[in-house]
């Protein structure tokens, strides 16, 4: 499976941006699937997730309510929509999905098996 993510760029803080996630086979209504991010000297850090590939939605508090993830199973393709963005919204996104229907850890790095590529996103003030 490989996972290739698009839609980063620079966008001033207030505004919007949509990443999305295309898939090469049909995984994301099969496995657990999510979005995380990593900050220049930080480490890679949880964003959203699909729990469980029948819909629930897990999100880290530093987004929660500003951020939305979703799907399109038909399209492969996975999305996340940020808006509200902050400059501490500024790092690489990279999209994953894990091998398992559901999870109760979703936040977790080790849960997530396959990897896009990562995208920029930069948030100026």
């Amino acid at each position: 499976v490989q996972l290739q993510a698009s839609g980063g760029g620079l966008v001033q803080a207030g505004g919007s941006l949509r990443l999305s996630c295309a898939a090469s086979d049909r995984i994301f209504d099969t496995y657990i699937t999510g979005w995380f991010r990593q900050a220049p000297g930080k480490e890679r850090e949880f964003v959203a997730a699909f729990s469980w590939s029948g819909g629930s939605t897990a999100y880290a508090d530093s987004v929660k309510g500003r951020f939305t993830i979703s799907r399109d199973n038909a399209k492969n393709t996975l999305y996340l929509q940020m808006n509200s963005l902050k400059p501490e919204d500024t790092a690489v996104y990279y999209c994953a999905a894990g091998r398992t229907p559901i999870t109760m850890t979703p936040r977790r790095l080790s849960e997530y098996y396959y990897w896009g590529q990562g995208t920029q996103v930069t948030v100026s003030s």
